[in-house]
């Protein structure tokens, strides 16, 4: 499916799932120590953003229903959040970690992201959201497993391998920054990463000796589950394996109806196998650098992957293909498991809508002598006091609750503008590229229903073209230039919402906004207190103090531990006397 950004599980049968744990324990600890190291990926050493001294960083495996605990120590030159993508935080946009819910973590500090993984399975990846970081490292995969009382819609595979790809600059963040902050684009890629790597070499021509490259080992007869994710800056890859069919079973924590590719775009063996991640809507003869190669290794293998790389779709004026792709793939509606909006999710094409945007996203403009990105005509601006806790703490003026439901006519502007959503209420979004690039959209804390998708305008009349049925369940929607896609949300989550580009550089420029859902009638039910270890800055930086830190990490951390060792003594002594 030609989607930046968004994470598939394919299912790949080998023709001659980490396994999964069985997390009986309510509670999965992590320790992240983020720090610089030096780096060579493309073959020139580069300082690169690593967790515990390992690019990419660890996956975080849980179950549903889990409480998932992660102490960050920020040991980079500059603040930091970390946000995991497609993790809907229910109840707690306290811990989403994005700016307009979360203070950054200050260098040298340390924070512990306490939330639980509520109704979810699926395959994410987290990474941080501050300043283009993400485009020196920092991400890692994150899989959510089903309970063992709830079965998968496929045979148990053999083996289970994250795959994080993405294109990559040899200039770190910083660089990168500032050439956007000077109004400069971005330029081609230097390459594309697999799980950190660069190419295989393939050609001599185009990749240099001394790159170190990806391998997985796989056995023959074995069927092994793939979670590929696309964590780069701003290109959609394509991504297959020579001469094998991959099966697409799950994208974004929503089962799918299987159905057989031969590629996927995201945004007895006698020989190895390339794995190719390439760059899409890009001429191909510019770019042919820009291909991550991996390999696929049999354990009986008798020679190296041979002959040229296996031939992406070829339809980089003519996106037909990928758009029938994206529309082909389906939510399997009668699998097991945890489901976005259990209530609605059968019927979600019956229920009114409350409320229409449209978000419209158009070339760079010139704002205030800047070049900034706009979502119908308004760039935004981040404030200096998060929006949730400006609520919290009734502070004035931090931001307006004014978003545009149609795309402005006027001139652009740059504010701190956010959607007055309808807690309970079921909103449609309708966003339209006016671009000449590709991009897709992420919003945090849902599941939105992906109903349809097609080119030039949007209109009243698109509606009759929506699929009412079985819209896949997603949280990052592509839309192709020059084109329009829909999604419904149900607004059941009360928080504060990110909706951003997931383009780097768009999202970087102000391609974003929030959504601000609340419950009228406040209380623990629908929203989860303000944490003890809460972060203060803006306008409520006087209620920080630097011994909270350690104090609420301490407390956080080791209550929670300590939870976890009372109940494995009540267990062991009920287990005396059965």
């Amino acid at each position: 499916m030609a989607s930046l950004r968004f994470l598939t599980v394919l299912l790949i049968h080998i023709c001659l799932f980490v396994s999964f744990s069985s997390a009986e324990d309510p509670n999965v600890f992590y320790q992240f120590e983020v720090s610089y190291i030096t780096a060579s990926p493309l073959g020139v050493p580069q300082q690169v953003i690593a967790i515990n001294g390992n690019f990419p960083g660890p996956t975080i495996n849980a179950t549903t229903n889990n409480n998932v605990i992660v102490n960050v120590r920020n040991k980079l030159d500059e603040n930091l959040l970390m946000t995991w993508a497609g993790i809907q935080q229910r109840r707690s946009s306290w811990q989403d970690g994005v700016l307009g819910t979360n203070c950054p973590i200050p260098p040298k500090w340390n924070w512990t992201y306490n939330f639980q993984v509520k109704d979810q399975i699926g395959s994410f990846f987290y990474f941080p959201s501050l300043n283009m970081q993400r485009a020196s490292g920092g991400f890692g995969g994150f899989i959510i497993n089903n309970r063992a009382v709830i079965s998968i819609p496929f045979a148990n595979p053999d083996g289970d391998i994250t795959i994080l790809i993405g294109d990559w600059y040899t200039k770190n963040h910083t660089a990168l920054r500032k050439m956007l902050d000077d109004g400069k684009d971005l330029g081609m890629p230097d390459g594309v990463l697999i799980n950190g790597k660069g190419p295989y070499q393939y050609n001599t021509t185009l990749v240099p000796d001394g790159i170190d490259y990806e391998t997985l080992e796989v056995h023959p007869g074995k069927t092994y589950r793939l979670r590929v994710h696309n964590v780069g800056v701003s290109t959609t890859l394509n991504f297959r394996i020579q001469n094998h069919n991959l099966l697409l079973a799950e994208s974004e924590g929503s089962y799918t109806v299987q159905q057989n590719y031969t590629s996927l775009d995201i945004h007895n063996a006698s020989s190895d196998y390339y794995i190719v991640a390439s760059a899409r809507f890009v001429n191909e003869s510019n770019w042919k650098r820009v291909t991550g190669v991996g390999i696929l290794h049999y354990t009986n293998s008798k020679g190296k992957a041979a002959g040229p790389l296996p031939a992406g779709p070829q339809d980089e004026y003519d996106k037909t293909y990928s758009m029938n792709q994206a529309r082909s793939i389906r939510w399997n509606v009668s699998a097991s498991g945890a489901r976005p909006n259990p209530q609605g999710s059968f019927r979600y094409g019956s229920i009114n809508v409350t409320d229409v945007y449209v978000l419209k996203n158009k070339p760079p403009v010139m704002i205030n002598g800047k070049r900034r990105t706009t979502l119908s005509g308004i760039s935004f601006k981040n404030p200096s006091t998060p929006i949730r806790l400006a609520d919290w703490f009734k502070v004035k003026n931090a931001y307006k609750l004014d978003f545009p439901a149609r795309p402005l006519t006027g001139a652009p502007k740059l504010e701190t503008s956010v959607i007055n959503a309808t807690f309970r209420g079921f909103i449609e979004i309708i966003l339209q590229n006016n671009d000449t690039k590709m991009q897709s959209y992420h919003v945090d804390g849902y599941a939105f229903f992906v109903v349809g998708m097609d080119y030039g305008e949007w209109t009243e009349n698109s509606r009759g073209t929506y699929n009412k049925w079985d819209g896949i369940a997603r949280s990052t929607v592509q839309v192709y230039p020059g084109a329009w896609s829909a999604i419904l949300i149900s607004l059941d989550n009360v928080g504060i919402w990110n909706i951003r580009a997931e383009n780097l550089d768009s999202w970087y420029l102000g391609q974003e906004t929030y959504m601000r859902v609340v419950n009228p009638e406040a209380n623990n039910k629908t929203e989860l207190p303000i944490p003890d270890n809460a972060l203060y800055c803006g306008a409520l930086n006087k209620l920080q103090k630097p011994q909270d830190i350690s104090s609420a990490t301490s407390i956080a951390t080791n209550g929670s531990k300590l939870f976890f060792a009372l109940l494995m003594i009540i267990y062991a002594f009920v287990s005396l006397f059965p």
